[in-house]
């Protein structure tokens, strides 16, 4: 991964006012050591011509704006990711959500489901996790737990007559699990579904999770009984999301505080090659010639 972050952001603010600066040195002319205050301008560009004001230049002012300009950047702490940087584990829990209704149960996408919720254990690394299915009912069928090889095989033996009745109401899946999440920090939701049944009930349901501090995410199964797309439907619950064959982008934000970096200097460390000094060991060069002898 080569994405360029800046870990100081706030440092941009000064690069604006540089280029203020700068602007208003090209509008002012070139410096003539206080004479362009008294001569007038025709005089002044006839001292210039016959050579009596060549050592005034404009040149110092540049190059401190340039060293000032890269010592922003520098401060501004461009950095990239490390390759050998530590996979930095949450504390709370992941509940996952499997969609069980018949569209999902009596089509190749269980398999896509179980598959998912597979690669979230994986993905857990050490965090508790805990396990939910629903059809038109939710059902809790364990509580979030450390030792997450205990959910394999309760996720292996899914079936299409695993769970009773019909019907798909992801609402009281979500009801059920801002329940069993209650007072906890640092939760994951994961839904796995087809985008059956979500209506305004399940959106006002992620809201409240939402409000609780529970984050929500989804894979969405696709090649169901239904057939319907459902990307378009889940992504009215505003989470974050990504097809149940291809979770990386879900199982990257269980994985890692991606955002912890943001507050703990230490973490940003551990994560990113900060490219600032070397930007600040830049700014000499144009510094070293501001101590460059005039005749």
């Amino acid at each position: 991964m080569s994405t360029l972050v800046l870990l100081r952001p706030w440092w941009l603010a000064i690069l604006p006012l540089l280029a203020a600066v700068a602007l208003w040195q090209w509008w002012r002319g070139p410096a003539a050591g206080g004479w362009e205050r008294v001569m007038p301008p025709a005089m002044l560009a006839a001292m210039r011509a016959l050579g009596h004001l060549n050592g005034m230049a404009r040149r110092p002012g540049l190059a401190a704006l340039a060293a000032a300009g890269l010592i922003g950047l520098g401060l501004c702490g461009p950095a990239v990711p490390r390759a050998d940087a530590p996979l930095l584990a949450g504390k709370g829990a992941i509940l996952i959500a499997i969609d069980m209704s018949p569209s999902v149960a009596e089509s190749p996408a269980l398999a896509d489901a179980q598959a998912a919720a597979a690669a979230i254990l994986a993905a857990a690394d050490g965090r508790p996790v805990g396990l939910l299915l629903y059809s038109g009912e939710a059902y809790d069928v364990a509580a979030p737990s450390a030792d997450p090889a205990t959910l394999e095989s309760q996720i292996a033996v899914l079936r299409a007559d695993t769970m009773p009745g019909a019907g798909s109401r992801p609402a009281a899946a979500l009801a059920l699990a801002r329940q069993m999440l209650q007072g906890a920090e640092d939760a994951d939701l994961v839904l796995i579904s087809d985008g059956g049944g979500v209506d305004d009930t399940t959106r006002a349901e992620a809201q409240r999770l939402d409000g609780d501090g529970i984050r929500l995410s989804i894979l969405a199964l696709t090649g169901t009984a239904g057939g319907k797309p459902p990307e378009a439907v889940l992504d009215t619950l505003g989470a974050p999301s990504a097809p149940a064959r291809s979770p990386d982008a879900v199982l990257r934000r269980l994985s890692r505080w991606s955002d912890a970096w943001q507050t703990d200097p230490a973490l940003a460390a551990l994560e990113f090659y900060d490219l600032g000094p070397l930007l600040v060991a830049l700014a000499g060069i144009p510094v070293l010639g501001l101590f460059r002898r005039r005749a």
